[in-house]
């Protein structure tokens, strides 16, 4: 059973950067494709970014150029890089490892507010 636990999220100003990571217990966290999700209140989860198995990485429209996907083997984690950040990013972000089974995370609270 693999267990993912978020952690970095919190307040920060419009323009601002954060960092978010993703640690990963009871499996291999490079032997799985992982994405980064988001979610709003009263609002499906929304995928930003994607980072496979084989390192391809995908960006959601909204958050290319602003966010980076990163995976760390040795550290066997995640990270997301988020900077210019918008009031439009505050969400729950949450970490998702998947291959023939699905996992996620707790998720984090970002807020982007002034």
């Amino acid at each position: 059973q693999v267990r993912l636990v978020e952690s970095g999220g919190g307040l920060v100003q419009p323009g601002g950067s954060l960092r978010l990571s993703c640690a990963a217990s009871g499996g291999i966290l490079s032997l799985f494709n992982v994405d980064w999700y988001r979610q709003t209140p009263g609002k499906q989860r929304e995928l930003v970014a994607r980072i496979m198995r084989d390192g391809t990485t995908n960006l959601a429209g909204s958050v290319t150029g602003r966010f980076t996907i990163s995976r760390d083997s040795a550290k066997n984690t995640m990270s997301l890089q988020m900077n210019s950040l918008k009031s439009d990013d505050t969400a729950v972000y949450y970490c998702h490892a998947w291959l023939l089974q699905h996992y996620w995370g707790q998720g984090t609270q970002v807020t982007v507010s002034s």
